[in-house]
């Protein structure tokens, strides 16, 4: 029940259900999902170490702020790692890899011309799984698995806009670079992506 009432809570967050600033009592999040206050109030501890949640004692527990020292933080975390896992990956990409990152993308571009967010995130993170996986760094995967979540309510913006059309074009010269082990373009590439996930906003 706590990892149902975690999940839960940090979805509305990361779509927009529960915006920045929403004051959270965890007596009526327990009402709206059926919970105990128990898991409820565990979750909100942990949300607020994934810095999705701000939390005084005895004060005020609320929705974070988009952009929370926390998130610029984990963006230039998620940034380095990504760009690790790229330079790894790229002498390593054979053509079912690639073809996993395309069918990827055009996953990625479907779900932004339908306007379905939750579907573009997944394609998203289906296609940058491939060289994370490739890289074979399990404490890169788990960083990642940490930090990434941060991220969530900038790409739900971004992936929300016309912006998103430049994350389809940016896709596809990272793939094409890694399919010619071109290491130093596809680094490069990775890194714009991270980089403008925060500066286009």
């Amino acid at each position: 029940m706590r990892d149902e009432a975690y999940d839960r809570i940090r979805q509305a967050i990361v779509d927009g259900t529960l915006a920045p600033g929403t004051p959270l009592r965890d007596g009526d999040l327990a009402e709206q999902l059926g919970l105990s206050k128990a898991p409820v109030r565990e979750a909100l501890r942990r949300l607020a170490d994934d810095g999705l949640v701000d939390s005084k004692p005895q004060s005020y527990t609320r929705v974070s702020d988009v952009m929370s020292r926390d998130v610029i933080d984990a963006r230039q975390i998620v940034r380095v790692l990504h760009e690790f896992a790229v330079r790894e990956a790229a002498a390593r990409c054979r053509p079912a890899d690639i073809a996993a990152m395309r069918a990827a993308n055009d996953r990625f571009a479907e779900a932004i011309e339908a306007r379905d967010i939750a579907a573009a995130v997944r394609a998203d993170d289906e296609l940058h799984d491939v060289p994370v996986r490739l890289a074979g760094n399990a404490a890169v995967a788990a960083t990642l698995d940490r930090y990434t979540p941060l991220l969530r309510r900038l790409e739900h913006a971004r992936f929300s806009s016309t912006l998103a059309w430049n994350s389809v074009e940016r896709h596809t010269h990272l793939i094409d670079a890694l399919e010619k082990h071109d290491t130093e373009t596809a680094v490069s590439v990775i890194s714009t992506i991270w980089t403008d996930l925060l500066e286009d906003r």
